[in-house]
């Protein structure tokens, strides 16, 4: 693999026009709309996996959208990496805030990106990073350096859940074997410090309706007489945080690992500076839970977010009505022991238990997962360390990263082997946000990095 570097910058500007043209293709799989665009995208990952070498691939069907599932099988008494990625994104809203079209990607400078950044929907998450295993695939096997099988499972569904990925895993255990499951849907701290994401929170999403009168009412005729579902809704979202921003459902923290000190200070050795974090998001101050610093607060705590609320008239103008319904979405991340079928009951006792009479309440849980911790003595984490360190010049730090992804507990309980989480986005690239990017940098050296991955699992496996 001496020639890796060589064979990434004289095909630069191919990996970026292919990356390009896939990350044209709005696979939005929360909408409908798109149901199309996913399909097509899932055909576009099958035919890339097919140009870069694998033995088979195919289009497995599901409930829901389609898992593409490819392999290379060199010899059956060697290892067998599994690489998961997903080829569907988030919903480009709110439009008005790109500052150029979500699904035309467009390279920029930035301060963080001096040689460049791709700017679409999906440029990081996860496209971007999926794509870089492909073309680290199609390294090894072009220049014949491929020291074990591999497999990918590309799913369509990670967005909204990842339903049908858990069906398909749970029904092809012997197809989906492996020694080691390499995922790139995180991030790192800098592009100067990679890190290896250790843990992960576990997920609780819920969607709540208030019902007040039977019809959207006349404010001044019944206002003061008749509850404001609206007005209802935001005090009881509101007290769901005491003055000290700990969650008040009952038995929330029942199960909440706490970690030691020294744990604890182990994490402080990441590199973070406050100031930059707050200059970064434009905001004068931090929030969060009392007695814990910004680091631990995204990551080792759970939490609980609104993620959206309406109701009532939002268009231009004014149209005096008490709305007859109010809506939120409400996310919780939880941290290891949390069992998110378990809290997400928990939320739906206490926030009936909360309204008054005047108003009915709904909730309906959408999806969740159960968070993850990787050991860090693992072959697997050791070898995703030697390959940072050769690319990157320092070892990775072991962090644990505030985000979720569900099915990596799942893979454990069902497939029986360690995920490792080889990210290289960083915090800045606004995953879900306006304006999300991927640093030419960081991906190409994903590209450059993961076929040492390989190699040193390898070694390190006899």
């Amino acid at each position: 693999m001496n020639n890796i570097k060589q064979y990434v910058q004289e095909n630069k500007e191919r990996f970026l026009n292919e990356l390009i043209e896939l990350l044209k293709i709005p696979s939005v799989s929360a909408d409908t709309a798109y149901s199309q665009d996913v399909i097509d995208t899932a055909n576009a990952v099958k035919a890339s996996l097919e140009k870069a070498g694998c033995h088979h691939v195919e289009i497995c069907e599901t409930p829901g959208y389609p898992i593409v599932f490819g392999e290379h099988i060199i010899d059956k008494n060697l290892p067998t990496v599994l690489v998961y990625g997903h080829y569907d994104v988030q919903p480009p809203d709110p439009m008005e805030l790109w500052t150029s079209p979500p699904f035309e990607p467009v390279i920029k400078t930035t301060e963080i990106h001096p040689e460049g950044a791709i700017f679409a929907r999906g440029a990081c998450d996860d496209k971007g990073q999926m794509y870089m295993h492909v073309k680290a695939f199609e390294y090894m096997i072009q220049n014949n350096c491929l020291p074990c099988n591999v497999k990918f499972m590309i799913e369509g569904e990670e967005e909204v859940g990842s339903k049908s990925l858990s069906w398909f895993v749970t029904q092809n255990q012997e197809k989906l074997a492996n020694d080691v499951i390499l995922i790139s849907d995180t991030g790192m701290i800098s592009n100067q410090q990679p890190s290896i994401t250790t843990g992960l929170r576990g997920l609780s999403y819920v969607e709540v309706e208030v019902t007040g009168p039977n019809r959207d009412l006349h404010s001044g005729l019944y206002g003061g007489a008749v509850a404001n579902p609206i007005n209802v809704l935001t005090k009881m979202i509101a007290s769901l945080h005491d003055e000290k921003n700990h969650i008040t459902i009952p038995g929330f923290y029942d199960k909440v690992e706490e970690l030691s000190a020294a744990e604890r200070a182990e994490m402080a050795k990441a590199p973070f500076n406050l100031d930059n974090y707050k200059k970064a998001l434009e905001i004068d101050d931090v929030h969060g839970e009392t007695g814990y610093v910004t680091n631990e607060r995204n990551s080792i705590r759970p939490t609980l977010d609104v993620n959206g609320i309406w109701g009532g008239y939002t268009g231009e103008g004014a149209k005096t009505v008490i709305a007859s319904k109010a809506y939120a979405k409400i996310s919780m991340r939880l941290v290891p022991n949390q069992d998110w079928e378990e809290i997400t009951e928990l939320f739906k006792n206490h926030f009936e238990s909360i309204a008054p009479k005047s108003v009915k309440v709904k909730v309906t849980p959408h999806h969740g997962g159960q968070g993850y911790v990787t050991p860090i003595d693992s072959i697997g984490y050791q070898a995703a360390n030697k390959a940072y360190t050769e690319t990157f010049g320092v070892p990775a730090i072991p962090v644990r990263s505030g985000g979720s992804i569900p099915i990596v507990a799942l893979f454990e309980k069902e497939l029986k082997s360690k995920t490792i989480l080889m990210g290289f986005g960083l915090d800045s690239d606004a995953i879900h946000s306006p304006n999300e990017h991927f640093g030419i940098f960081n991906y190409l050296k994903g590209i450059e990095t993961i076929p040492l991955f390989y190699k040193y699992f390898v070694e390190l496996s006899k």
